[in-house]
Parts: structure tokens; sequence; C-alpha cells
């Protein structure tokens, strides 16, 4: 079967069209997500609530976040902020109060125990002061 002149550009056009969308939808989605998600465990530590902060792909491991003087909770809570959902919602000791994660691992805030966490790839926020990302570290705050 034979197409006429138009229909076959019509087609021609289409395929070129959906082969581009697919490999551009493919980089895009790629490059969303090739840093992968903030890891969060809402554990205790010390007797104390803790924010236990992992981010492979960017060096980010077992930074921990305490605070002492504040009761301790009998939840181990691990959290992947991997789809965005609305906020705010609640987590462990706290609500998530602000999440972008459209290009991972994105920027996630806490409000816990009247205090401000931000986790941006850049550094750490913390009650507007800026921290730089040092793994292993433990940082207490109190009231």
């Amino acid at each position: 079967m034979k197409f006429p002149g138009p229909l076959k550009r019509f087609i021609f056009a289409f395929v070129i069209a959906l082969v581009l969308y697919v490999s551009f939808y493919r980089a895009i989605e790629n490059r969303r997500t090739r840093n992968g998600p903030w890891q969060v465990t809402f554990t205790n530590a010390l007797g104390a609530p803790a924010l236990l902060i992992n981010e492979p792909m960017l060096a980010i491991s077992n930074v921990t976040i305490r605070f002492p003087g504040r009761p301790a909770s009998p939840t181990n809570s691990f959290i992947v902020f991997d789809p965005p959902q609305p906020v705010p919602f609640d987590v462990p000791f706290g609500q998530c109060i602000f999440m972008d994660t459209t290009f991972q691992p994105g920027t996630v805030v806490f409000s816990n125990f009247n205090h401000e966490i931000q986790l941006l790839p850049r550094v750490l926020t913390i009650d507007k002061q800026e921290r730089p990302w040092q793994s292993g570290t433990t940082i207490d705050l109190n009231s």
C-alpha cells in the first residue's frame, strides 16, 4: 500500500517527534534523579530525639542532629524524601514544612522542637545559620 505524499510526511514527522520526545524525557529524568534523595532516620541518640541524615551520592553520611533535654521518642522511622508530596506533613517529633525534590536531592525543611532545619545539597542550615556538611558530625540543639 502506497501512502499519499502529505500523509507520508505527517507519519515521518510524527515518528521523528516521538523519538526526540522519548530521548529528551529519558535524559531529563536521568539528570533529575541521578543524585538520589535525602535519607533521614528519626531515632534516639544518647537518650534524646535525633535526626540521622544521609545522602550517599553527595558523600554526606551520618550527620546527626540531636535535641537534648527533650523526651526520647519511641520511634525509629526511616524516611526517603523521593516522591514530592503536599506539605506540611508530620514526621516523627516535628513537621516537614517545605519539600522540593524536583531535582534530587533537592530541598527539605523541617520544624522540630522550634528549630528550623533545612537540608540543601550545598549546605545545612539550622535556624537560618549555614553550616557546611561534615560527615560523621553530631550537632546538639538545645531549647
